[in-house]
């Protein structure tokens, strides 16, 4: 179908009309996938660099190797972009300065933080997640707090409930007194004796609890297996691989049983898959050791900014899920009312069947790990925030697909939305940075 026919091309912005946002499906000799079988005639293909398959059957390297290593020109930063040295560089005055100018961080953030020099776990994990201030001096102070504090939390949440009382038996009366007199909730013997058993129903037992939460716990575990089966990192036999699984399942408990509103959402160790990958691979073996508080803290600030996608009784509301995904689908009306007509009102496809997923695991499972390392570094360097930047890339991941969209009846596109397919991320990136403005409400 040729866009010229259509009776609303005059909604449509002049920079969209470019044959490269509407390219065709990538020919198969720029993919490592094996061959298929032979398909129908295909439109001539667009000037478009060669994409990045989806899914590369190669081992990922780990973030801070050498891009140039793996990773040909076409499939970089783009021939606009700055070298990686370069950027490099940059990061490194940066981050020197005894107090870091945090939006000159965000700035270079959005060009693509290099994967060499251990420079992305810095900057993730020290500032544009918060997790540390901007004054340097400040850092091993509160890296320190906070990474103590977890392990107080690991004491607390994360023992079995007959230590529990074993050792609220062990307690001499002064130091029930004490904790009691703290407010810690422990209660004194008499009750312990009375309600601390395995069938006690008593609300605040910690036996009751435990069986409570088991159903969660259980969850987690056969989710954080099935993280990223294809990557030796997350899912080998190995015993480093083990080690990573044991820390995702101890870092989504406790932030279950920190969060009763929330708890456990399925798809929530997705989300900290990528942080706690990058902080794993940090060059600095000091710094690696600790990836498991670090992820921590910083997964409950990036959930923090997405919380009430992930809370249920908040779905129908102004700020729950589906009042997200309305907001997706009316910034896509604004910018290109002619695919939204044909996706909504002409083929009806409901938005929440595909932009669920990518909303809630923010786009970690539509493209190649090593693209979404490169995706989040704009949707945490942003300076719009991470919500409102994923809404443009979801929204520039549609425009991108446009002529195969308009052609494409309800089954078509549904397939094509729901299995993305491989796409150069700066393509989608540069579109997103064209749809900047004020979020429709």
């Amino acid at each position: 179908m040729d866009d010229g026919d259509t009776p609303r091309r005059k909604s449509v912005p002049d920079w969209l009309n470019s044959p490269i946002w509407s390219a065709p499906p990538p020919s198969p000799r720029h993919s490592s996938l094996p061959p298929t079988a032979p398909s129908p005639p295909q439109p001539p293909p667009s000037p478009l660099p060669p994409p990045q398959p989806r899914r590369d059957p190669t081992p990922i390297p780990p973030p801070n190797a050498p891009r140039d290593a793996d990773v040909s020109d076409d499939e970089g930063k783009g021939a606009g972009a700055p070298s990686c040295a370069h950027l490099v560089a940059e990061f490194k005055v940066a981050l020197d300065r005894k107090v870091v100018d945090l939006a000159e961080l965000r700035r270079l953030a959005c060009q693509g933080v290099p994967d060499a020099a251990g420079i992305r776990p810095i900057v993730w994990k020290q500032l544009l997640l918060g997790y540390v201030p901007t004054d340097r001096a400040l850092w091993p102070y509160e890296l320190e707090k906070k990474r103590s504090q977890y392990c107080d939390f690991k004491d607390e949440l994360l023992v079995n409930p007959s230590e529990v009382t074993r050792r609220m038996e062990e307690m001499t009366a002064s130091e029930r007194e004490e904790h009691n007199a703290e407010g810690t909730g422990v209660l004194p013997r008499a009750e312990i004796v009375r309600d601390e058993h395995p069938l006690s129903l008593g609300k605040t037992s910690v036996w009751n609890q435990y069986f409570q939460e088991s159903e969660i716990v259980e969850q987690i575990d056969r989710d954080v297996k099935r993280t990223h089966p294809e990557m030796e990192f997350f899912n080998g036999d190995s015993s480093d691989s083990l080690s990573n699984q044991e820390s995702l399942k101890r870092i989504l408990t406790i932030f279950a049983k920190l969060n009763p509103g929330i708890r456990y959402v399925q798809g929530m160790n997705e989300v900290l898959a990528p942080l706690y990958y990058v902080f794993k691979n940090d060059p600095d073996q000091s710094q690696a050791a600790l990836a498991e508080p670090d992820a921590f803290f910083c997964f409950v600030e990036l959930l923090s900014g997405f919380r009430d996608n992930f809370c249920k009784q908040l779905d129908n509301s102004v700020v729950g899920i589906r009042s997200t995904i309305t907001t997706l689908s009316q910034l896509l009306r604004r910018h290109d009312e002619e695919l939204w007509r044909h996706l909504e009102v002409v083929t009806k496809v409901n938005p929440q069947f595909y932009a669920f997923r990518w909303i809630t695991l923010l786009l970690t499972q539509e493209f190649q790990f090593r693209d979404c390392l490169s995706l989040w570094d704009t949707l945490l360097g942003d300076p719009e925030g991470p919500q409102a930047t994923l809404l443009r890339v979801c929204c520039a991941m549609l425009i991108l697909v446009r002529r195969r969209l308009l052609a494409g009846d309800f089954t078509a596109n549904l397939k094509l939305l729901q299995n993305y397919p491989p796409t150069n991320i700066d393509h989608i990136l540069h579109i997103a940075n064209k749809l900047r403005g004020p979020l429709p409400f």
